[in-house]
């Protein structure tokens, strides 16, 4: 193999390397400044009676207040043999103003966004005189968001062996908008990214030297052709 082939397979194979390389990095490093949705990685627990808040919130801080925003339960499917069923929402924000008409009766005139703080990033959803019916999974949703991440879900409990207590927000208290902690699910993002980051650097250390030391090899052979030239010259008889 003469030195020109082997360095454009070379060249060909770390071209390659490179751009997976940067492939990866794009798909898994985070945007940075990018506004995400975040729920709560724990379950609401509250007993019947109670009035609970869902908290959800954009980081870093972002004004909601003209764009949509959806809550309703991912759970519940439409009803397979209706064609025009539809689910309906737990609470639907639109033009500046709450969407009654497409808002399940259960929650008619139970439910409601801190207004005043929307503009803050703050879309929790509060929702009084809960009970055991209202148990599962909710989702808040921001379809029009500019983000890889436009929704999270908060799973609620409702137990009635759970201590009474007249509000559950003293407990549950809405998250500061402006608190940059990041979550146990940020945590681990940062984690995979780091572990695949280093995976790959790994790799393209070994293959970098791999290729200078083949190239050192073919640069030694280069400078010394006598070697081969005196093991090519007949014996004398």
């Amino acid at each position: 193999m003469s030195l020109n082939n082997f360095y454009f397979k070379d060249s060909s194979f770390f071209s390659l390397r490179t751009f997976l390389l940067c492939s990866a990095l794009s798909v898994w490093t985070p945007v940075h400044g990018e506004v995400v949705v975040i729920g709560s990685n724990l379950p609401i627990i509250a007993a019947p009676g109670d009035d609970v808040i869902l908290p959800c919130h954009l980081a870093p801080t972002f004004d909601v207040q003209g764009l949509t925003v959806e809550w309703s339960k991912p759970d519940l499917k439409p009803d397979p043999l209706d064609r025009l069923s539809r689910v309906e929402y737990v609470h639907l924000y639109r033009d500046r103003k709450e969407v009654p008409d497409m808002k399940m009766a259960s929650y008619f005139r139970r439910t409601e966004l801190f207004m005043d703080d929307m503009k803050h990033g703050n879309i929790s959803l509060k929702i009084l005189n809960v009970s055991e019916e209202d148990n599962g999974r909710y989702r808040c949703f921001i379809p029009k968001l500019r983000s890889r991440v436009k929704a999270a879900v908060v799973e609620l409990v409702v137990d009635s062996n759970f201590a009474k207590t007249s509000t559950t927000e003293t407990q549950l208290q809405t998250p500061d908008p402006q608190d940059t902690t990041p979550t146990n699910a940020a945590r681990s993002r940062v984690a995979v990214v780091i572990v695949v980051v280093t995976l790959l650097l790994v790799l393209a250390l070994a293959g970098f030297a791999a290729y200078f030391s083949r190239h050192i090899f073919h640069q030694t052979l280069k400078k010394h052709p006598e070697d081969d030239e005196t093991e090519k010259q007949p014996l004398p008889v």
